[in-house]
């Protein structure tokens, strides 16, 4: 594949090589091969699927934070942390006392979405460098981090990735005075009307934001949060309900290795990774949806089966499932406002429909209580 040279590694005075970035985008553009183009109008076709699919969905919201829970897992988990999926949703419900401490970087990364989506959508804000600050703000503010990592500011000093010093580290962003200067550019690429297709256009800005690397640490998990940003602001998603962490996380050896392909010119072996992506993450999203409708209609169809007052309650519970799939006494409580004998002859109920299931049979006292077909839809696609 044809060699794009995004920047060079050129010796700083400090004693070390740093990468420093060309113009951005190339003079000459990306000239991409059609076998890349081709997977390009794959990957689009899915994306229109998606969407449409998406929209007949009646609980598409709940639909959503779990995507969002199931991304800011995998996003995190990238990044070095244990905590799962299940995790977040115990700790957000409040039902596990024994929830590991570095849930809070998922808890974290769930906030930064839900920010940047509600500035989307309710302030209609523009894809910016200040919408990236505050994404970052939003994510590493109050967050569990190992060193400073000046929430919502782009970096005044210089980082590096690997190693123990810029000397000896497997990759050195730009100094702070490039790093500006193709931030710069960055932001005038999101918003000029080019000839490169959108869905690539998504996988060189995430490559290129990696590349500049402006924020002393996250970077990773902002970068991945601008890929759907991007996709959503564009109009490819009506939803933001395409997320790759766990792709990237899935062959993340590889991630990395394309990134650090692509700072060496290596563009549309990058794009043809991404793109590989979009499309695995676009189809199991489609599956996603359909067996998520299927389950529904299993699980009305078994509460039309219940007596007038018994399916009223079930029905007002059931969609709050798709939300919260793991739940206990109190949360039904809250839900219906029924007492606590109430709210447990409800559970009862669903645990005999086989939609519930307790969580931990040997637990006597504060069980909870889990949709386990539900949750295990998407865990399957780990």
């Amino acid at each position: 594949m044809k060699i794009i040279e995004i920047g060079k590694n050129i010796q700083q005075k400090e004693g070390f090589k740093a990468f420093i970035p060309n113009p951005f985008p190339p003079k000459d553009g990306f000239a991409f091969e059609p076998t890349i183009l081709k997977k390009n109008d794959q990957a689009t076709r899915l994306l229109g699927k998606l969407d449409g699919i998406t929209k007949l969905l009646p609980d598409a919201d709940f639909f959503l934070l779990m995507y969002l829970r199931k991304d800011a897992a995998s996003s995190s988990q990238i990044e070095g942390t244990r905590a799962t999926m299940i995790d977040a949703i115990e700790a957000a419900a409040k039902v596990n006392a024994n929830i590991p401490e570095d849930v809070d970087d998922i808890l974290h990364y769930i906030k930064a979405l839900n920010y940047g989506m509600k500035r989307v959508t309710a302030d209609n804000f523009p894809m910016s460098l200040r919408f990236v600050r505050e994404l970052h703000k939003e994510l590493m503010y109050k967050a569990r981090v190992t060193h400073f990592s000046d929430p919502g500011e782009f970096r005044k000093s210089q980082n590096w990735i690997g190693g123990t010093r810029p000397d000896n580290a497997r990759f050195v962003p730009p100094p702070v005075n490039d790093m500006n200067t193709s931030l710069g550019e960055l932001e005038v690429f999101l918003h000029t009307d080019d000839m490169v297709p959108t869905v690539i256009k998504a996988g060189l800005i995430h490559a290129q934001f990696e590349t500049i690397h402006p924020f002393l640490d996250g970077n990773g998990r902002t970068g991945r949060m601008l890929i759907t940003f991007y996709l959503w602001k564009e109009g490819f998603l009506e939803k933001p309900v395409l997320f790759l962490s766990s792709f990237f996380k899935k062959h993340q050896k590889l991630y990395y290795e394309k990134l650090f392909g692509y700072h060496n010119g290596q563009v549309a072996d990058w794009v043809d990774f991404f793109l590989d992506g979009v499309i695995e993450i676009a189809n199991e999203a489609i599956d996603i949806v359909s067996e998520i409708t299927q389950l529904r209609e299993e699980d009305r169809h078994k509460i039309q089966k219940l007596g007038t007052r018994a399916s009223e309650s079930a029905v007002m519970i059931l969609p709050r499932l798709y939300g919260q799939p793991i739940v206990n006494v109190s949360i039904i409580q809250k839900w219906t406002g029924f007492t606590r004998a109430g709210a447990q002859r409800v559970i009862d109920r669903f645990i005999a429909m086989e939609i519930l299931f307790p969580k931990d049979q040997d637990k006597k006292y504060g069980q909870s209580y889990v949709y386990k077909k539900y949750l295990e839809i998407f865990e399957d696609t780990k």
